[in-house]
């Protein structure tokens, strides 16, 4: 059926990178000269290493709200730094958040561009909705590589206070773009997070767009998707069967 509106996921669907370290380079740097040497280098790339990987672990509850940037920080990274390391940090939260997220290597997918470019002109409403620690540098991303025009909204988990699978996610672009869940189609790749978000939230087609991480997710009970596609071409072709 015709989608009453197009929700996407950023990573995977929208735009990919490379793997890169937990602790980027830059990122242990600029916190090192915040702390004015209170800690090592080695000391900071530790501690976000290790502090990624137990934000990772929490981020996979079932049903998750969103921590916001400071709690990430607080709760993840900070415990155990000296105090003249974690006063300035404290001040630089979204700064340093928005460093973390952003990716200089970030590309679009294939095919993304002549997919968004079907639904705007068969006057199909988009959405992207993605978790993030920086909502902000995703919308950088899209802003800079021309894209951004095409969203009617942006949801993402750092502004929303929630994150997929919880369907939340989903219902404040479908209310934002004022469309019901049932006549959308999500397109996601992952089906731990996005397929079982698009199961919750009641949307009429759910599309795993296969990427780096879909085939390294974890074995589970996840949902099976509506549609399996490679990339933005294969999804423009679902779009054009739609119309």
């Amino acid at each position: 059926m015709r989608p009453g509106a197009l929700l996407l996921d950023f990573g995977g669907v929208l735009a990919d990178a490379p793997p890169q370290r937990s602790a980027p380079p830059a990122l242990v740097l600029r916190i090192y000269n915040l702390s004015r040497g209170a800690l090592t280098p080695g000391q900071i790339q530790r501690s976000l290493t290790d502090g990624a990987a137990a934000y990772a672990r929490w981020r996979d509850e079932d049903w998750p709200d969103e921590l916001s940037q400071a709690e990430v920080w607080e709760r993840f990274i900070l415990p155990g730094w000296p105090p003249a390391a974690q006063v300035p940090v404290r001040g630089a939260v979204k700064k340093l958040s928005y460093e973390w997220a952003y990716r200089d290597n970030w590309d679009l997918r294939p095919g993304i561009p002549e997919a968004l470019a079907t639904a705007r002109d068969a006057g199909i409403p988009m959405a992207v909705v993605s978790n993030t620690l920086s909502g902000a540098a995703h919308r950088d991303f899209l802003e800079k590589a021309k894209m951004s025009g095409f969203f009617a909204a942006q949801i993402y988990s750092d502004e929303a206070g929630v994150r997929k699978p919880n369907p939340q996610m989903i219902w404040n672009a479908t209310d934002l773009l004022s469309v019901a869940p049932q006549s959308c189609w999500f397109v996601g790749d992952s089906r731990r997070r996005d397929i079982r978000c698009a199961r919750r939230a009641d949307v009429a087609l759910a599309v795993l767009m296969r990427s780096p991480r879909t085939a390294t997710e974890p074995a589970g009970p996840w949902p099976v998707a509506d549609e399996t596609i490679a990339d933005g071409f294969e999804l423009r072709e679902l779009l054009q069967k739609s119309l």
